[in-house]
């Protein structure tokens, strides 16, 4: 007791993105060389890290459009913030260290005029709200691009693909060469079986469900066949003359591919998220913009979508995207100071806007307000508040600038009991063989609720208001929803899975001042070979109760019952009928405690556990039967 040991974790926060880059074109494009220690110093100043330096050879491959090429280079293997989606290029991080050192100011982002037909159309068919509803497109024209540039364009597509895009489940890119298509265009869901093209990369026409059985057999295309596979309609993109530009989110056709000598390009994302499809088209146009004849321009496209039930946000309108506006955040000097540690003095209203225009944050200081006003561009979709102000103020400084002080505070530290409480039993469940997930606090309704099994009083769950995801938004109101998606992102692993989380869940709650309240609980999913796991969770749940000095009270107690009699220092288990677990395979946990003085402090329910309902597996993608557990950890305090 008292020593802190490494538990394992199934899913911490999500790794760095790690790109790697050409050192020499790196260089060139920053219009110096460096030593290998002078840029790692340079990287740390600016928030991320050369990680390693390494001698590659460039394979290209012709389903790029690029003859095979075995050059040996220099690579650059360089970590990223996750949520810099513009870093995740060549073009994006040489401009973001030029402005950085003052080398460059940031870029000005703005609609080309459009062509004299009037803008390009994409018409939306009401079919694809059963799949994928959302499309969004852009042209870049007049564009000239060096061998490497088209490069860098290819290998963006795929880092986001892996990062924003979540392996094409929330959006998918496609680019095109749009001379050799005709437009306007439609974006349609079709029968598998009425679909037939040539995909990028093949040497003949494939219909979609023979597609879909060849690719199950590529080891690099078959992670996003099962996206679509099940649907009753595969979502395509066609123009005018009925030529298939795209299947997403698997393949584009051979028709429209791209090369390095393509003078103006389509780009089309389709989604399931209207917010992340915004931010990465409004990233690959911002990224390559540079290199059409008039730099940073990029030509709107008009999406119509359908009138009618399908698609309510946006039921009737014509919406013409990018949308290459900047954001405004006001942010308190006086709160960048504090949250920094730096005095008035020490860093100037002055000095804060000269320090976000070096992190490409152009700002004014409003002295009435005593605040800057940033201007956001299109390539930060990271800043959403002040606090990411005060962060980028923080790296340009230089955080080894930044003096470290002892607190003026005289006090004597202890851990809150609950804190406490919670070290030891996540070390008995860890001890216990289970391995610990730390999952978001934020979840979907789907999975909070319908996946679940669980109906939405509406008195339960606190809702995020203006969600930026459909991931987020909702208060998770339990924990297990989390474990088994996390027991699913896991499906590579072999049995047994064994999860466990100790941590808050937020409930409304009328009484309080804030209208809700946190909930610590217990939580843990088992799936094992052979069985359903009910005898582990059953087996946990007295382990935990014998570490707490609980004794089993003989029998069961009867069903229904809300305040039933078990003994003082004593739990007991009642039949439960609790949506998410299999009818019959279940219980309720009751509890009643002895005080300090050995009185009995009265029966509360602590939780439930039960083998899971099929229908709550199958929503969750886990092809094993499994058992749960959740109690309530306060109850036990």
């Amino acid at each position: 007791p008292g020593d802190w040991i490494a538990l394992p974790c199934s899913r911490l926060a999500r790794e760095m993105p790690c790109i790697s880059l050409p050192r020499d074109l790196l260089f060139a494009e920053l219009g110096r060389s460096y030593t290998e220690d002078e840029f790692q110093e340079l990287c740390f100043e600016f928030g991320i890290e050369l990680d390693e330096v390494t001698v590659e050879k460039l394979v290209n491959t012709a389903k790029r459009g690029v003859e095979a090429s075995e050059e040996e280079v220099v690579m650059f293997k360089i970590e990223m913030p996750a949520n810099r989606y513009d870093l995740l290029c060549l073009e994006g991080l040489a401009a973001a260290l030029n402005c950085f050192v003052g080398r460059a100011q940031p870029p000005t982002f703005a609609l080309a005029p459009l062509p004299a037909g009037g803008p390009l159309l994409m018409t939306v068919k009401p079919e694809t709200a059963q799949i994928r509803p959302y499309i969004v497109c852009a042209v870049l024209r007049d564009i000239s691009l060096s061998t490497a540039a088209y490069t860098s364009l290819i290998e963006l597509q795929d880092r986001m693909h892996h990062n924003i895009c979540r392996r094409r489940t929330l959006v998918a890119i496609g680019t095109h060469d749009l001379d050799k298509l005709q437009p306007p265009f439609t974006y349609e869901a079709r029968l598998p079986s009425d679909i037939k093209f040539r995909p990028l990369g093949e040497e003949k026409e494939f219909d979609a469900p023979a597609l879909m059985a060849h690719y199950a057999k590529d080891n690099k295309m078959n992670k996003f066949t099962p996206i679509i596979t099940d649907s009753p309609v595969y979502p395509c993109v066609y123009d005018s003359a009925g030529t298939l530009l795209s299947l997403p989110p698997i393949i584009n056709g051979w028709h429209s591919r791209m090369s390095p000598s393509i003078k103006n390009i389509l780009i089309e994302c389709t989604a399931t998220d209207l917010t992340k499809a915004n931010i990465t088209l409004n990233t690959i146009v911002a990224m390559f913009s540079q290199y059409c004849a008039k730099p940073f321009t990029v030509e709107p496209v008009t999406v119509q979508y359908p009138s009618g039930p399908s698609h309510p946000k946006l039921a009737g309108q014509a919406i013409r995207f990018p949308d290459v506006s900047t954001g405004l955040i006001h942010a308190d000097v006086g709160y960048i100071q504090r949250s920094i540690g730096l005095s008035p003095e020490q860093l100037p209203p002055a000095k804060v806007v000269e320090l976000l225009g070096r992190m490409m944050l152009p700002a004014t200081y409003l002295p009435a307000e005593k605040a800057v006003a940033v201007t956001v561009p299109i390539t930060r979709s990271d800043i959403l508040h002040a606090c990411d102000v005060m962060e980028d103020v923080a790296i340009a400084y230089s955080m080894n600038k930044v003096p470290r002080i002892v607190p003026f505070v005289d006090c004597h530290a202890s851990q809150q009991p609950l804190n406490q409480l919670q070290e030891l039993v996540r070390n008995e469940l860890a001890g216990a063989g289970y391995t610990e997930a730390l999952v978001f606090a934020l979840s979907s309704h789907t999975e909070a609720f319908s996946a679940m099994r669980l109906l939405d009083d509406g008195e339960t769950a606190v809702v995020i208001a203006n969600p930026k995801t459909l991931d987020f938004e909702v208060c998770r109101t339990s924990l297990l929803p989390g474990l088994l998606k996390t027991a699913a992102s896991n499906k590579k692993l072999p049995l047994p899975w064994r999860y466990f989380e100790v941590s808050d869940v937020v409930l409304q709650d009328r009484a309080a001042d804030v209208g809700a309240k946190n909930s610590r609980r217990i939580s843990a999913v088992c799936m094992v070979n052979g069985t359903s796991g009910f005898e582990q969770a059953h087996g946990l749940v007295d382990r935990l109760m014998t570490i707490f000095g609980l004794s089993r009270q003989p029998g069961t107690l009867p069903a229904g019952e809300e305040a039933p009699v078990v003994a003082g220092g004593c739990y007991s288990f009642a039949p439960s009928v609790h949506a998410s677990f299999l009818p019959g395979r279940q219980a309720r946990v009751f509890v009643n405690r002895l005080s300090v003085s050995g009185e009995p402090l009265g029966v509360c329910h602590l939780g439930y556990f039960g083998v899971v309902h099929p229908e709550v597996l199958n929503a969750f993608e886990l092809p094993f039967v499994g058992s749960a557990l959740e109690l309530e950890m306060e109850v036990l305090l």
